[in-house]
């Protein structure tokens, strides 16, 4: 017969514990995967990590940690004491570790540490405790991080390109000298900038500008002592917080080496380059009380050591300020002036040394001021120039100029001076071009006069733009010829259509047979390369004497006439006068 088990009836004995056993081992099984699977993740965590018991015996440590320790495996091994470990653990604790204060509340029973290894290398660790006694450690090799950190750091206070420290580090250290100065602590603030520096950039490349600046700062660490501070400003401008010393002989000493280490040669990129430096200082607490208005003064006195010629030092005197201020006053009336055109031109006539008449004019710029009435350029062309305002001036003098130009005969040319910076902001060419197309005057009664020293500032452009007018007709003479330093290479170098001898020869030639002699010199120079030579500055019968047989072609000066008003011109040239 069939039978069918009854459910409710009782299995056998051995059933239930064989159920068991495979529930047990399932479980442990488990456990075994999850132990392994533990220890896979504490061996690939980048971190070192571990564990000792209530008692300090060693519990576990992963492979990480006994790298980042460089310990080797008989070391750390289960059992082993906190203190064995120790004792073959390299380095020291750091002070910033000893001294960090206690956890804040919520982080009870964690601490931070961090230990300097005998190669260099920076640890830090982090230990839990737990209420028995026993703790865990996370151990990470910080090194490159807090030498990034550090970069980081050091960047945002020193100068990417010297290293020196930047403005917010010397606005710090002033602050810090003050407060000693406060207490009867010498302190001195020089500021310096470089002489002649942008030439080597025009001429060598931003890149040798760099590499020069990089000696530089060398240099001037080498002049300060290890309590002074050298920092870089900004492009060439250089400070040096100097505390202590006898004042004022201690800067004096200071700024007077600083000149004479930055007047020896630079080797540049397989360049000899020469450059040198002017020096303004302020002494605390007399020339300022916060770091604002002493570094203002220094920048002042540091002005007034460029006036007087460069390669000086200057300390700061309460008279600066009237002097800026009344420079700061000029310079807004020198921009009203622009918009108002308080401008205007006089005119001074240029005669044939055959006494043909008139053949040319100078145009010479004059200020029509509201309050200080008719003023040289003696006066403001310098601040023109520094502040860039010479170009918006200079453009206005060429059209004006070619404008009255128009109302006298063909044969007569107008002279316009032209100033170094307008070559160096590139708006001579443009401008020179737009004058002429706006007031139809040809080209060839338009000359442009430029001294040696424009020449020498930036020689690549200057060339370049003279070329360039002088291919469409305009004539280029060389201005005050024979006050510089390499006048005839500037005429072997670039073809010039005019020399005009410098008014300086002129003064003493009736006395002198030598400045005679280089009179006539000259003016055979200027016939033998096609030139005409006109000779400046003649105001005396004698004088004009004593030259008019030399050979120039042509002659200028208050014994012939005057500056005068365009309108006067045509009653010049039309007249039966001249040498």
């Amino acid at each position: 017969m069939h039978r069918t088990d009854d459910p409710a009836e009782p299995r056998e004995a051995g059933d239930g514990s064989r159920g068991d056993d495979a529930a047990l081992r399932a479980q442990n099984a488990a456990l075994r995967r999850e132990l392994e699977l533990l220890r896979d993740a504490l061996e690939r965590i980048p971190l070192g990590l571990c564990a000792f018991d209530g008692e300090d015996r060693l519990v576990l440590a992963n492979a990480r940690y006994r790298d980042i320790w460089r310990l080797p495996a008989d070391v750390v091994r289960p059992g082993a004491t906190f203190r064995q470990i120790m004792d073959a653990t390299p380095g020291r604790e750091t002070t910033a570790s000893r001294s960090r204060p206690a956890p804040e509340p919520g982080s009870e029973g964690t601490r931070w540490r961090e230990w300097q290894l005998d190669d260099g290398r920076l640890i830090e660790v982090v230990v839990s405790r737990r209420a028995d006694g026993s703790c865990v450690a996370l151990h990470e090799d910080v090194t490159e991080q807090r030498q990034t950190q550090e970069r980081i750091s050091f960047l945002a206070r020193h100068d990417l390109l010297t290293g020196l420290p930047n403005r917010g580090v010397l606005r710090e250290q002033l602050e810090q000298a003050l407060a000693g100065s406060r207490r009867g602590e010498p302190l001195a603030l020089l500021c310096l900038d470089l002489d002649r520096f942008k030439p080597v950039n025009d001429t060598f490349g931003h890149a040798a500008g760099d590499a020069l600046l990089r000696q530089v700062a060398l240099r001037l660490r080498e002049c300060v002592r290890e309590v002074d501070v050298v920092a870089r400003l900004g492009g060439d401008e250089f400070a040096v917080v100097q505390r202590g010393g006898e004042q004022p002989a201690g800067s004096t000493h200071l700024a007077q080496r600083i000149i004479d280490v930055l007047a020896r040669p630079f080797e540049v990129e397989g360049h000899v380059v020469h450059i040198g430096t002017s020096v303004g200082i302020a002494l605390a607490p007399h020339d300022g009380h916060d770091p604002e208005t002493l570094q203002r003064n220094a920048d002042l006195a540091l002005y007034g050591a460029k006036s007087d010629g460069r390669g000086t030092l200057r300390y700061f005197e309460p008279a600066m300020n009237e002097r800026i201020e009344s420079r700061r006053g000029l310079e807004n009336d020198l921009r009203e002036a622009i918009a108002a055109r308080q401008f205007v031109l006089a005119y001074q006539p240029r005669f044939a040394a055959d006494g043909s008449g008139v053949v040319g004019v100078e145009a010479l710029l004059r200020w029509r001021h509201p309050q200080r009435g008719l003023v040289p350029p003696g006066e403001f062309i310098a601040l023109a120039e520094e502040t860039g305002l010479i170009v918006p001036i200079g453009r206005w003098v060429l059209e004006q100029a070619c404008r009255d130009a128009l109302a006298w005969p063909s044969h007569v040319a107008v002279a316009v001076n032209v100033s170094a910076v307008q070559f160096v902001r590139g708006a001579l060419m443009q401008d020179v071009l737009r004058a002429l197309a706006v007031t139809g005057l040809p080209a060839r009664r338009l000359e442009l006069e430029i001294t040696e020293s424009t020449m020498i500032r930036n020689p690549a452009a200057v060339h370049a733009d003279l070329h360039a007018v002088r291919e469409r007709g305009v004539r280029i003479a060389m201005d005050d010829f024979g006050t510089g330093f390499s006048s005839l290479s500037h005429l072997r170098s670039f073809p010039f259509d005019h020399i005009k001898i410098d008014r300086s020869f002129v003064r003493d030639a009736p006395e002198r047979a030598d400045l005679r002699a280089i009179i006539r010199g000259v003016a055979m120079l200027a016939e033998g390369m096609d030139m005409q030579a006109t000779i400046e500055g003649v105001e005396t019968l004698e004088q004009w004497r004593a030259v008019q047989p030399l050979g120039c072609s042509a002659v200028q000066g208050y014994l012939f006439g005057r500056p005068m008003p365009a309108d006067a011109v045509a009653r010049v040239i039309a007249a039966p006068s001249g040498p």
